[in-house]
């Protein structure tokens, strides 16, 4: 018997989520409303599903211990998988509403990326229309945060232009609520089975910044950022899968067999 955790830890509602994987589990799974750090132990894998702010969340984590708990299963070598808030809380910051430490799983930040950074970009920039996508120097990533090409790795991928340009989305309305495509960028099995394009369900205002060799999909909303990461046994996937019918409910499938 494969238990498989889905962490309830009191800001967001999981049922979707359980009920998603109750619908695809064969008889060789039990799916396991997980609260505890008793009950992560138990755990063959997990799931940290959320909606909500990160700064909360982590206050919860911390609070009951559950960061330490989460690391430890992590570093066991067992499979971890972040849906939308779950999956940016595996990421080193945040700088929603303030600056908040994640659980350090996957290096990168979680960065505003509304209209205020497109027209930053703009601005700071002058002439965008020669940005590369994974030329990250000097890119206004929020009202509040500045990166500072001093500051970047020469591979970090930050929420920033395609190859259509950032002018293309001045306008778009935040939050980014609703279905978008999914462009993989890396053969994951996570992803097997889904074609280049599919299609996903997200809600949220924040996105990942991190290092190119974590991003195993991408998706465009008024700038190209990661919408699914890996590192090793660690997982993360932006938009909502158990919301997302058939290719989410494929993602949820393949993070059964891995």
């Amino acid at each position: 018997m494969v238990i498989l955790g889905v962490l309830d830890y009191n800001i967001c509602n999981i049922a979707n989520a359980l009920r998603a994987l109750e619908y695809i589990a064969t008889p060789k799974y039990k799916i396991k409303r997980v609260t505890t750090i008793e009950d992560i132990g138990q755990c063959d894998k997990l799931i940290i599903p959320g909606v909500g702010a990160f700064k909360s969340a982590m206050d919860n984590f911390v609070a009951n211990g559950l960061d330490h708990a989460i690391i430890e299963f992590a570093s066991s070598g067992k499979y971890l998988l972040g849906i939308c808030l779950g999956m940016q809380l595996l990421f080193d910051r945040s700088y929603e509403f303030g600056i908040h430490n994640g659980l350090g799983l996957i290096e990168g930040d979680i960065v505003h990326f509304g209209n205020s950074a497109s027209n930053n970009v703009a601005s700071s920039l002058g002439d965008i229309s020669n940005i590369s996508l994974y030329n990250s120097a000097n890119v206004f990533v929020s009202t509040n945060v500045k990166i500072d090409s001093s500051d970047m790795k020469s591979n970090e991928y930050l929420c920033q232009d395609s190859s259509v340009g950032l002018g293309k989305y001045l306008g778009e309305k935040i939050p980014h609520i609703g279905w978008n495509q999914n462009f993989i960028t890396k053969q994951h099995r996570l992803l097997y089975g889904l074609d280049d394009g599919f299609y996903l369900y997200f809600v949220h205002s924040y996105c990942a910044s991190c290092e190119i060799k974590y991003i195993i999909a991408r998706c465009e909303y008024i700038c190209s950022f990661p919408s699914v990461v890996c590192k090793d046994n660690i997982l993360g996937v932006q938009p909502h899968p158990e919301r997302s019918h058939k290719d989410g409910l494929k993602i949820l499938s393949n993070f059964l067999l891995l």
